[in-house]
């Protein structure tokens, strides 16, 4: 996540002295339940943050925008998406250019410096409304002063970074590739142990003991093959449970009993006694 956060504040200050050729951006890709959704957040928070402070007198001002790509999306759709998230009047009669206008205009206005688009492997390039979507967003991006970061699944093999429009983007964008955290080294130990953690002291469980996650770390990492969107399902599935038995703790049996998503049950079916 440092690293992440590293290189997205230099394309931000790169972008910032835009002279005129396309904005850099940057791709989040990864296996489904690897948390692409929870790095976009972290991100989007830690930089609200940061510029809050910088312009802490300001009274409109939105650094952040967040928005999933719609299935089947097209332009007119997804910059729709935007103008919701921005809270912006629409009408029905109002076309495509006239809402990306009132969107940009508005995105100007309260200086917004990043741009967090997910699902963006639902856009397929290689159908009308998805090329002409891909060329929406890069029509925003060359309109908007913000450093745009795409997060999606498998995006190396998926149709928007294929042909020429896949050309184009391939040639501005980094990718950050985010698979499963590993359990084998001593740092990817820490690295685990440090996201549970978190999760261990965020619980509100009456008979729950600070630490008792942790020392399943390595049981966790079996049961959910380090993706991180199947971690918490089973940690929040689990204190739910908690809470409906009345013994407002999270054991390592509670936790055997609880099904996870299919991803991670057929990676830790053949470790794990059933």
């Amino acid at each position: 996540m440092a690293k992440v956060s590293l290189t997205l504040r230099r394309l931000v200050i790169l972008n910032r002295r835009h002279n005129g050729t396309a904005r850099r951006g940057l791709l989040v890709s990864g296996p489904p339940t690897t948390g692409k959704t929870t790095t976009l957040q972290q991100l989007g928070r830690s930089f609200h943050l940061a510029e809050r402070d910088r312009h802490s007198g300001r009274v409109e001002h939105l650094p952040v925008v967040f928005l999933s790509v719609p299935p089947a999306a097209t332009p007119k759709m997804l910059v729709s998406e935007l103008a919701r998230f921005l809270d912006l009047p629409l009408t029905t009669t109002m076309n495509q250019a006239r809402i990306t206008d009132i969107v940009c205009a508005a995105l100007y206005q309260l200086g917004t410096r990043l741009v967090l688009v997910d699902d963006v492997h639902l856009l397929n390039t290689r159908t009308r409304n998805g090329a002409e979507t891909s060329d929406q967003m890069k029509h925003l991006s060359e309109r908007i002063p913000a450093t745009f970061v795409f997060a999606g699944v498998a995006l190396d093999s998926s149709p928007l970074l294929t042909g020429p429009r896949g050309a184009q983007l391939a040639g501005r964008f980094k990718t950050v590739r985010n698979p499963p955290l590993g359990h084998g080294s001593l740092a990817q130990r820490v690295a685990w142990e440090g996201l549970i953690k978190g999760m261990d002291e965020a619980l509100r469980l009456n008979a729950h003991r600070t630490g008792a996650l942790v020392r399943h770390a390595a049981y966790l990492h079996l049961r959910t093959g380090g993706r991180i969107g199947s971690l918490s399902a089973l940690v929040r599935e689990a204190a739910i449970a908690a809470i409906l038995d009345g013994s407002e703790k999270i054991t390592k049996a509670l936790l055997d009993e609880i099904d996870l998503d299919e991803l991670a049950e057929e990676a830790s079916r053949p470790g794990r006694r059933r």
